[in-house]
């Protein structure tokens, strides 16, 4: 699946939004894309997912691949809310398990009866990555079982070239340069827009 066909599956699932976003990581930018929409179609997510487990079967293959992790990956963590879905979805296509971390006081957590064992070799999976931020906080939650983040799955990269909060490698189906801005430099066509935002990170997340 090539970029052209990666994007006219958004466009197709009406996921492709243009205004004023305010982005999890806290920048704002012109465009949005909403993963959960084309996730609404599991077909959609079928075959999207189904690109990017070959693209990290690839990426295992290559001799980039740090050889001290093995032949395989025990088990996917994807943070939440965003990359639940295509987690699951993941963890189907290449036949292991999938859990996910929430907030819990600012922070991820294993809850729900979900846990890691030492030595364990995971995959994060995200649906879009705009600075790795988030991926960086769950390789802390599951460094603190002892377990092994190896690498970062994506549908959508969209970091800025000059970013390197994330530090490990990551392997999506499409990057896409999409400007953005601190919310104290804004352009005048976005500061003329008053801001969505559409992230699950602006929620209100109690422990239950």
């Amino acid at each position: 699946m090539d970029d052209t066909q990666v994007m006219q599956e958004f466009k197709d699932a009406g996921a492709v939004l243009t205004g004023h976003f305010v982005l999890s990581s806290g920048l704002h930018s012109s465009m949005y894309l909403q993963c959960a929409r084309v996730l609404m179609d599991a077909k959609r997510g079928d075959r999207l997912c189904s690109a990017l487990a070959g693209k990290l079967k690839q990426w295992m293959n290559s001799p980039s691949y740090p050889m001290e992790f093995g032949e395989t990956i025990d088990i996917i963590v994807a943070p939440a809310m965003g990359g639940v879905v295509v987690g699951y979805e993941m963890g189907r296509q290449l036949g292991i398990e999938s859990m996910f971390c929430e907030r819990v006081d600012g922070s991820f957590q294993l809850r729900r009866g979900f846990g890691l064992e030492k030595g364990q070799k995971v995959l994060v999976v995200e649906d879009v990555v705009t600075t790795g931020k988030s991926s960086m906080e769950a390789v802390k939650c599951i460094e603190e079982y002892g377990a092994h983040a190896v690498a970062v799955a994506s549908l959508i990269d969209r970091r800025s070239k000059n970013d390197v909060s994330l530090t490990l490698p990551l392997i999506s189906l499409m990057a896409l340069d999409i400007p953005t801005f601190k919310p104290d430099a804004l352009p005048p066509e976005l500061q003329a827009i008053p801001a969505i935002k559409p992230g699950s990170r602006f929620l209100q997340q109690k422990a239950s």
